[in-house]
């Protein structure tokens, strides 16, 4: 095959899409040379998607094979530019933006129903007396339950502009007939601050799950209340969060950071450089601060952790971070779809790019992960690979590194307890949160006196519990698992479920967290320094 015909697919893609971008009119009577002798690379590339709109052989949806062609352009330039389908753009600007308009309520379906497990505090739903276990079965005369319908049919029902009013039908154990809400819609925040508590007198601790419009507020208000109960140390937890607003990542750190302290900068492709800093407005700066990372703590998140270790400030307590280190923009295609476009890099305040090679294609990039596996990385510091060209020093003489990622002060190896694959199938597969609900749904009222602490520090899982969860798994997936190796995790799992669902606002980490090495380790270090 000639170099030119392997190379004709990428460029009839590059083509098809980037018609997309351009736009315009196309004048038919041009003659073909002269298509492709004098017209820009712009007007070529409009025209080959004019030409098969009108005068390809068969029907195309050219929308189906721009989509694909755009996610193919991309796939070569960098993992980290994005193409977002206009279907899609909704739940991710609403994701990204920390809130949605609805009703209220974490749910699932439930035998052909919504059951709802909790109403969120103080939404609109817990306002109108809707209760965990309750079963929304009609909206506005509209069923929400039967075989044929899906999660988001059921969904799209419930949702509607702010300030109007759904009525709803809704079945609760124990009452003869249903039961009539009149709830209101409202903007219902997605929390970005999964918890916030104090793990000992002083040493409070704060866990974000991603960087959004409302983080900042979220943390702030968690920061006040943890301050106002005499934490003069702070943990925050960015672990397994992927990052998001670059501008929310700099606004945190801010609380850390003295005035006019570098957090970092960012270069395009011109070699423009912008410099941002912090401000005066910090309310923790003295304080003591442990930051925790890990392999897939990214992008805003490795923002943080090194401009926070860049200045020395605090430590940094883990494993080596994801290496994300380029910026992106959103830019909108003008048909409701939109493209993450990378558009600069960002350095750390000593100037390390922390972004790892992707060199050798997506694929390798993201297999990354089980590379670090293998080389044994995450159970030994002394496996992780730096290289002295990529040097750097902190002001007070700390060495730290770039090339991918930022390696912790204080190493904790990945809890290999935790790495067996059935207890990873049971957290991923729904069956823990399914099965509790419908524990609680026996008797709801043999858990409504008891108060959040007394259960988080008291109740204690049954032995009974945890085998009628493994019955109740083997049920549904026709195997013969056993939980005789890691019984003690199980029930863990099954009460941190039973907090979230009772409970929520964070009691589902505050459960977890009893038994994670990387918590113990940042308590050790906290009283290590009182000794001091």
């Amino acid at each position: 095959m000639s170099n030119n015909k392997k190379y004709l697919p990428l460029i009839l893609g590059v083509a098809i899409a980037a018609g997309i971008f351009i736009g315009g009119k196309l004048n038919f009577s041009d003659s073909p040379d002269r298509l492709f002798s004098t017209n820009s690379k712009k007007d070529k590339l409009n025209r080959l998607i004019d030409y098969i709109d009108y005068d390809y052989v068969d029907d195309i949806n050219t929308d189906s094979i721009v989509d694909v062609t755009v996610n193919g352009i991309l796939e070569n330039l960098d993992p980290h530019s994005v193409y977002i389908p206009k279907e899609d753009m909704q739940r991710v600007s609403e994701n990204m933006k920390g809130d949605f308009i609805g009703i209220g309520v974490s749910f699932y379906p439930f035998r052909d129903s919504i059951a709802v497990i909790r109403a969120i505090e103080g939404g609109p739903s817990e306002k109108a007396g809707i209760k965990g276990g309750d079963r929304i079965l009609m909206a506005d005369g509209d069923t929400l339950f039967g075989a044929k319908l899906n999660n988001s049919d059921m969904v799209d029902k419930l949702k509607g502009p702010e300030n109007t009013k759904v009525r709803l039908k809704v079945y609760r154990k124990g009452e003869s007939k249903l039961l009539d809400f009149t709830v209101k819609r409202s903007t219902i925040p997605i929390k970005s601050v999964d918890a916030s508590y104090m793990l000992t007198e002083k040493l409070g601790y704060i866990k974000i799950n991603r960087f959004a419009e409302s983080t900042y507020k979220e943390f702030k208000k968690a920061l006040d209340k943890l301050l106002d109960k005499g934490a003069t140390e702070i943990a925050l937890d960015l672990r397994d969060n992927p990052g998001g607003f670059l501008g929310i990542a700099e606004q945190i750190v801010d609380e850390f950071l003295e005035d006019e302290k570098l957090i970092l900068f960012t270069k395009n492709k011109r070699g423009h450089i912008e410099k941002n800093y912090a401000t005066s407005k910090g309310d923790f700066e003295d304080g003591k601060l442990f930051v925790l990372i890990n392999e897939n703590s990214a992008s805003a998140s490795e923002i943080v952790a090194g401009a926070l270790q860049d200045n020395d400030k605090g430590t940094i307590v883990g494993r080596r971070s994801y290496g994300k280190g380029l910026v992106q923009r959103e830019m909108d295609l003008g048909d409701g779809s939109a493209v993450r476009l990378t558009v600069s890099r960002y350095y750390t305040p000593t100037g390390r790019s922390i972004q790892r090679s992707y060199d050798k294609g997506n694929d390798d990039y993201y297999h990354d992960y089980f590379d670090r596996i293998e080389s044994g990385e995450l159970f030994d510091s002394d496996k992780i690979k730096v290289a002295d060209s990529l040097k750097f020093t902190t002001p007070k003489g700390k060495v730290v590194y770039g090339g991918g990622g930022i390696i912790p002060d204080v190493f904790v190896p990945i809890d290999t307890s935790l790495q067996n694959e059935t207890l990873i199938f049971l957290q991923r597969s729904g069956f823990i949160s399914n099965f509790v609900f419908v524990e609680l749904d026996k008797d709801r009222d043999a858990y409504s006196n008891i108060p959040r602490e007394d259960f988080i520090n008291n109740y204690t899982v049954s032995d009974e519990m945890v085998f009628d969860f493994q019955d109740y798994v083997n049920l549904r997936t026709n195997t013969k698992i056993t939980f005789v190796a890691y019984h003690d995790e199980v029930k863990q799992y099954i009460k941190a479920a039973l907090a979230d669902q009772l409970y929520g606002d964070g009691a589902f980490e505050q459960i977890i967290n009893q038994n994670d090495i990387m918590i113990d380790e940042v308590i050790e270090l906290s009283a290590a320094t009182e000794k001091l």
